[in-house]
């Protein structure tokens, strides 16, 4: 974008803002996990010297970062930086990371234990069998350098497990997919009600005898007329029985759905701000409380219309025939702010994939010198 605006006068700033309203802040995280773990390759193992075999595993872990930054560089892409970009970023970068270690000797792989386990507990299940073999692993290594008898890791036990670690990022990436899909439908389901608001209130205004949103409450004891009309935006009054229809025709508005709608739309953003603080804040580039809140808007609505409508049709009992404009903009408040009985399902859920998202592992420390050498 940058060469194609870049003779406007604060374009830069645009694209900075462009950049940035993406996932930045964890393409950067990403960015200096890959720098720490070029300098990782970089170091010399076993003596300076390295086997044919670790040396083609250390080529495939350089190809993945390579992959990696490519993946979050601003430059090779039309879209901008969104959570897929971060997600898959991160899968590259945790190949890179598995492969590296499996040069490591069983030695220095014991050091990065501690952090192994944690990542183990922290993405799979405690009855997977990856997790319980790292628990009593750690166990039995701690026990025993406890002892004073330290064990040195098995060519087996470490090939189990890089495994079992390598199993724990691929359940972190299940975990970012799901987020990232609930995020898509809720948006997508957020973008369809916002384009059903829009195309009432149109169909509405240009059809506005079609359904008229409007009441006919009976007049007190001694006002004259039998009926009268009563609509959002207008009123009729002393309105006798058999002119009820073209009376109501009359009366009813352009903008009689518009206003409930936008009165319905302020009282569910009212609801959705109020919600806010039951939301905790989260490290992910997954905008899981802010799709909801979206979501919250054409819901309300809609359901201040849907709402007056069933009051219209006296599906609620006592409640059929609305005395003022004044009331049905109550109700509209009402019934916009009632939304949160139907979308409250849609917050557990979204709350319960969040939580399911723990964020990207940290990367290990760097290899402690063997005293030894």
């Amino acid at each position: 974008m940058a060469r194609w605006t870049g003779w406007i006068p604060g374009a830069r700033r645009l694209d900075e803002w462009e950049r940035e309203r993406g996932s930045w802040v964890l393409c950067e995280e990403v960015r200096a996990d890959v720098h720490e773990l070029r300098a990782l390759l970089a170091a010399p193992g076993d003596g300076g010297t390295r086997s044919p075999e670790h040396a083609e595993l250390l080529r495939g872990a350089r190809e993945a970062l390579d992959r990696a930054m490519d993946v979050i560089d601003p430059g090779t892409h039309r879209r901008n930086l969104t959570a897929s970009h971060v997600t898959t970023a991160q899968l590259h970068l945790n190949c890179a990371r598995s492969l590296w270690m499996r040069t490591l000797t069983p030695g220095e792989v014991q050091s990065f234990l501690p952090a192994m386990c944690a990542a183990v507990k922290r993405h799979l299940a405690p009855a997977d069998e990856h997790r319980v073999f790292v628990e009593r692993l750690a166990k039995e290594l701690r026990e025993a350098q406890e002892a004073g008898r330290p064990e040195p890791l098995t060519e087996g036990q470490l090939v189990t497990l890089l495994t079992a670690v390598d199993t724990a990022h691929q359940a972190a990436l299940r975990e970012k997919l799901r987020a990232g899909s609930f995020v898509r439908i809720v948006r997508w389901m957020a973008v369809f009600l916002f384009c059903a608001v829009i195309g009432i209130g149109v169909l509405s205004a240009l059809w506005r005898t079609a359904v008229p949103l409007c009441f006919t409450p009976a007049p007190s004891p001694g006002a004259r007329g039998d009926y009268s009309v009563v609509c959002p935006t207008g009123a009729a009054p002393s309105v006798p029985a058999g002119q009820l229809d073209v009376r109501t025709r009359e009366a009813a508005g352009w903008g009689d759905y518009i206003v409930v709608m936008f009165i319905g739309l302020v009282a569910a953003g009212i609801a959705a701000t109020s919600a806010l603080r039951k939301i905790r804040g989260t490290s992910t580039a997954y905008g899981i409380p802010v799709a909801l809140a979206l979501l919250k808007l054409p819901t309300g609505a809609l359901t201040a219309v849907l709402g007056l409508l069933l009051m219209r049709g006296g599906f609620v009992p006592g409640l059929s025939a609305l005395d003022s404009p004044g009331q049905i903009i109550a109700w509209a408040v009402v019934l916009g702010y009632s939304q949160e009985l139907f979308t409250k399902f849609v917050d557990r859920q979204g709350q319960a994939v969040l939580d399911g998202v723990r964020g990207p592992s940290a990367s290990p420390p760097p290899v402690p010198a063997d005293p030894k050498r």
